[in-house]
């Protein structure tokens, strides 16, 4: 089915920039943060102007799609049940400072996305739109063939075509880089976090990012 509605869980500056790119593509968007939709009304009137905020349950249910934005320690806090069925694209990211200690974040041995995946078991996850940062994805959108447009990967075991014509219509060409657990090659700490480059470079950004855990694991 085609998406007219994007869900984003979290007001927080990524999340109100993606809603930004949204509603100038076209797209309706309903913005969800924690608790009473009433704390995130005012800044989602004055900065995204044309969303809607909602309480959590309300905003899924008026979305054809999810993404979550939210700090990564968060995750367990989302209505499970709710998005049951439901695509949704993980761009989230661990932040110690934020998060507090990863190992009782993450699972031990898994990327963050796929343990997000573990938790919403019976949603589909894709991991996207986390490794740029909310400032270049503002200023960097442009159309479909400009020579100086940017990438966002992708990585997902289903619906990442789906999630690649969103990031196509948002502005960015997508990047399909496999799996799920492949999102471990856009966490913070590898060559592509933060990269603000097109197709091919972010292409050879992940593979230097197997690379290096492949030498990690070797050694």
């Amino acid at each position: 089915m085609p998406i007219k509605t994007i869900g984003i869980f979290g007001a927080g500056k990524l999340g109100i920039v993606i809603a930004q790119l949204a509603l100038k593509a076209g797209y309706r968007v309903a913005i969800a943060g924690s608790g009473d939709p009433q704390k995130i009304a005012l800044t989602t009137k004055i900065l995204a102007p044309g969303a809607e905020a909602f309480d959590a349950v309300t905003a899924i249910q008026a979305s054809d799609i999810i993404i979550l934005a939210l700090p990564l320690s968060k995750y367990r806090s989302l209505p499970k049940d709710a998005l049951k069925g439901k695509l949704v694209i993980d761009a989230m990211n661990y932040w110690w400072e934020v998060d507090g200690e990863k190992s009782a974040i993450i699972n031990d041995g898994f990327s963050s996305s796929e343990t997000v995946q573990a938790f919403l078991s019976e949603s589909r996850v894709v991991k996207g739109f986390s490794h740029m940062g909310y400032h270049d994805l503002l200023d960097g959108a442009k159309v479909a063939g400009d020579p100086h447009r940017k990438a966002i990967a992708v990585a997902g075991d289903d619906d990442t075509a789906a999630v690649a014509s969103l990031v196509d219509a948002l502005g960015f060409d997508p990047l399909d880089i496999g799996t799920l657990a492949n999102g471990v090659y856009l966490e913070p700490g590898n060559q592509t976090f933060g990269a603000n480059v097109n197709a091919a470079e972010l292409a050879t950004l992940v593979e230097q990012a197997k690379a290096k855990k492949q030498l990690h694991y070797a050694t």
